[in-house]
């Protein structure tokens, strides 16, 4: 074959690359003429390989990623294909740089079969070795199921587009992204593709390429007149919080955000802390910790629903090196404090506003055992009860109490908050902890 007519067959490759789906959304998430295809020769039996990988920068900063490309059958999942993505992960793993998988698929080449098991099981051993190395974000915009759903789950953050579904069934029943964001698989669902790849974008901005590098700082606007009265809105920079998992675990609010330009993570209690509140806190704690992302607790919470996901979440705070610093906005009693808040969540610092309460007991169960005598004689016992409990609160929980006992280390004015966060984030940044030699804590699941 003459020297043209191989540049020929190349040029009609690439054209057929350049006019595919998975080819535009790769463009979407790539800055303009920053990507660089690999393998893109590839094929997979008489066709061209069912994926496109390659690299370029997002925002200036470098990102790996694979595009599942359903124009070519459907984007099933073959021996080539995975052997490209398999090959994103090298290169990821080798210079330090996140991954983003788009997915788009139909299923895997059945015709292939037992090569197709092992296929998958290296994709799958590869993707949980890159866990807490680099960032790995899934953004699902089509069929994802069976074997490829699990990879895509395996991911630090899963993204979807409504048109995406999501389930380990291979025939979809029931895979659409409401359910995948209900169950927490999905961390943000938007309605669009578009849409779901400029949150992939900003997330990544939001990260550091690998466990061993800072996250990038982002020019600082702060408003607080325009964050209203929510502990998280009231300290974090205008307009950089993202919340993850907005429909799962009620009674916690979760996140990434920024204070004065560098990224933190952000975990809010409110109310009853349910089993799903419990994993959502944990796995944030513990993806911030990994990729040393300082974490803000904020807290109001009246304790926990179920023993097991409390003792998840105690086990994920316990273990957590990076930055950790609780601001107690309400209630913080028993268990809960413990947990989150004071030396068992090995806390850094644990800061409380004036009208915090916290206490070894929850008021209304302390004046039952502890004052229960002044009771005695009570012509209205109901409403004689509700006083001694504000003041227990007033008194023996009060913040003050607390942090002359040594249990907090300061009491702050919420209108103060963000200032002293600033100044501990800043006196804490070069925290650095040696624990003992062992594989793994044997968190409860």
């Amino acid at each position: 074959m003459s020297v043209d007519s191989k540049l020929a067959l190349l040029k009609k490759a690439k054209d057929a690359v350049a006019s595919s789906k998975a080819y535009s959304r790769l463009q979407l998430l790539f800055d303009e003429g920053s990507f660089v295809e690999i393998d893109g020769l590839a094929k997979s039996g008489e066709d061209y390989t069912e994926a496109l990988a390659g690299f370029g920068t997002v925002e200036g900063c470098p990102v790996y990623a694979f595009s599942q490309n359903s124009d070519i059958a459907g984007g099933a999942m073959s021996k080539a294909q995975a052997a490209k993505i398999r090959k994103v992960y090298d290169l990821a793993v080798k210079t330090g740089a996140p991954v983003v998988g788009l997915y788009d698929s139909k299923g895997a080449r059945l015709q292939e079969g037992n090569e197709m098991l092992a296929a998958y099981g290296e994709l799958l051993l590869n993707c949980n070795n890159l866990s807490g190395v680099v960032p790995q974000i899934s953004v699902v915009l089509g069929p994802c199921l069976g074997t490829s759903a699990l990879l895509a789950v395996s991911a630090d953050l899963v993204v979807m587009s409504a048109d995406g579904e999501l389930e380990i069934e291979t025939n979809g029943a029931d895979g659409s992204a409401e359910r995948a964001e209900k169950s927490g698989m999905a961390h943000i669902v938007v309605p669009t593709e578009e849409e779901a790849i400029a949150q992939a974008k900003r997330l990544i901005t939001m990260l550091p390429s690998n466990n061993l590098s800072v996250a990038p700082v982002a020019d600082a606007e702060y408003a607080p007149e325009e964050q209203g009265e929510d502990a998280i809105l009231s300290v974090v920079d205008a307009g950089s919080f993202v919340e993850l998992q907005k429909n799962y675990g009620a009674s916690a609010l979760v996140g990434l955000a920024r204070m004065s330009g560098d990224t933190v993570g952000v975990v809010a209690f409110k109310g009853l802390i349910d089993e799903e509140s419990c994993a959502k806190a944990a796995r944030t704690v513990r993806f911030c910790d990994a990729f040393a992302l300082p974490v803000l607790t904020f807290v109001d919470s009246e304790g926990f629903a179920s023993l097991k996901e409390a003792a998840k979440l105690t086990n994920a705070y316990a273990e957590a090196t990076t930055v950790k610093i609780t601001v107690i906005t309400g209630e913080a009693h028993g268990p809960l404090y413990t947990a989150v808040a004071g030396r068992g969540a090995n806390a850094d610092v644990t800061i409380a506003w004036p009208q915090a309460s916290v206490s070894a007991l929850a008021p209304k169960t302390a004046v039952a055992f502890l004052w229960g005598d002044k009771l005695k004689g009570s012509a209205d016992p109901v409403t004689d009860r509700e006083k001694l409990i504000a003041e227990y609160k007033e008194t023996e929980a009060s913040p003050l109490a607390a942090a002359a006992g040594g249990f907090i280390e300061d009491v702050v004015a919420p209108e103060d908050t963000r200032a002293k966060l600033f100044a501990l984030l800043d006196m804490m940044a070069g925290k650095r902890v040696s624990r003992l030699p062992k594989k793994h804590a044997n968190i409860q699941l």
